[in-house]
């Protein structure tokens, strides 16, 4: 039954690290507090805030938020079918992530172009679960652990949770959606859910121009650069930068300050709570020869970025679609081609699609892909 009024488990919403980590009804999975929004919000009726519990990086309690879309009307015979969104890169801080707070993030063209994508997916019978992910959404919880593959999957996976308890109108059955870091996002909630969330029915996941294989790339890097110019330049080092911020608040373990030089140090210490557009302009003119200090290539620091942002390859127990644009500037096509090629090589059961678009842009190939992906999940669902 939908909740007509706000529920509230606690009292302060606006909690810092050190508070929410104190609270004793900090359980994962669990609601904060589940907030209807009026008709109209992002376009559409039947959405809510939700602020949830969910694990940080170090295995403690942290709070997060996203938000819910349920279709209007009564639910079919086996409830409505859920899709899981998750959204690209949008920086590292509080507010950046857009699902809770759209009017505090940053592009605005590109979030109304999302909206009208979920209004898609609501119209075509799926309730719409979207997470902010870590440290995005509307707490302060330090700078998001951007590519971590484990948070995005633990703030998705709990937000999911507290849906289904809070709707039981909801199918079982789900499927997952994303583009660039949501892709990344998606690829690996598809491998882990069957471990973490085996109650449910998953149908599959959908990538559009998916993050991938950068973990091989990086450790080239070193005070040499690459430093490239203009736009394309300082686009590189504020991805490079984020991984790094990322990595060095979710991984102690990676000494990432053993690797930066002091102007790299700051550089860092400046952008963990921007979104992407402040970092881009933060980042103006500064090279990756300017922020490290020496290589990225040793072992130690291999095998920690390997395992905080590694996409996997195998082992998914249901069908992946995707979506693949070749002339891809930020997400190169050796990456995808790279990318499905290890599914192919491990016998996944992925069907891909290539486009000539700019970055996550969809063609009328993808599309009627898309649809018909969308078409064989809501046919699953048991009535």
């Amino acid at each position: 039954m939908r909740l007509a009024a706000c529920i509230v488990v606690v009292a302060a919403l606006a909690l810092g690290e050190a508070s929410a980590a104190a609270a004793p009804s900090a359980v994962p999975g669990t609601a904060l507090s589940i907030t209807p929004q009026p008709g109209g919000w992002r376009g559409m009726s039947g959405g809510e805030v939700v602020r949830y519990w969910t694990t940080g990086s170090d295995g403690a309690p942290r709070p997060a938020s996203g938000a819910v879309f349920v279709p209007p009307g009564p639910a079919p015979a086996g409830g409505w079918p859920i899709l899981v969104f998750e959204h690209g890169t949008r920086g590292l801080g509080p507010g950046c992530g857009g699902q809770a707070a759209p009017e505090r993030a940053p592009f605005g063209k590109a979030l109304e172009g999302e909206d009208r994508i979920l209004r898609h997916f609501v119209s075509k019978g799926f309730a719409v679960v979207a997470p902010d992910y870590l440290g995005l959404g509307v707490f302060d919880t330090g700078p998001h652990p951007y590519l971590e593959l484990t948070t995005e999957v633990s703030a998705t996976l709990d937000l999911l949770r507290v849906a289904r308890a809070a709707h039981p109108r909801l199918s079982r059955t789900w499927m997952v959606l994303g583009g660039s870091q949501g892709g990344q996002a998606a690829l690996g909630i598809a491998h882990r859910q069957r471990n973490l969330m085996p109650e449910l029915n998953f149908r599959g996941a959908v990538a559009i121009d998916p993050e991938s294989d950068v973990e091989h790339l990086l450790p080239a890097a070193g005070p040499w650069g690459p430093d490239l110019p203009g736009e394309i330049g300082d686009a590189l080092t504020a991805a490079v930068a984020s991984i790094l911020a990322g990595l060095r608040a979710a991984r102690p373990d990676a000494r990432v300050d053993d690797y930066l030089t002091p102007r790299g140090r700051r550089l860092l210490d400046g952008i963990g709570r921007l979104c992407l557009d402040a970092i881009v302009t933060r980042v103006h003119g500064i090279g990756i020869g300017d922020v490290l200090s020496k290589s990225l290539g040793d072992t130690h620091f291999r095998a920690a970025l390997a395992d905080y942002m590694g996409v996997p390859t195998g082992g998914f127990d249901a069908p992946i679609l995707l979506l693949i644009n070749a002339t891809d500037l930020a997400v190169p096509s050796p990456l995808h081609a790279a990318l499905a090629a290890q599914l192919a090589a491990n016998h996944v059961r992925y069907r891909m699609v290539v486009g000539t678009g700019a970055h996550v842009q969809l063609n009328a190939a993808m599309w009627s892909a898309l649809d018909c992906f969308l078409d064989e999940v809501r046919a699953s669902v048991p009535s």
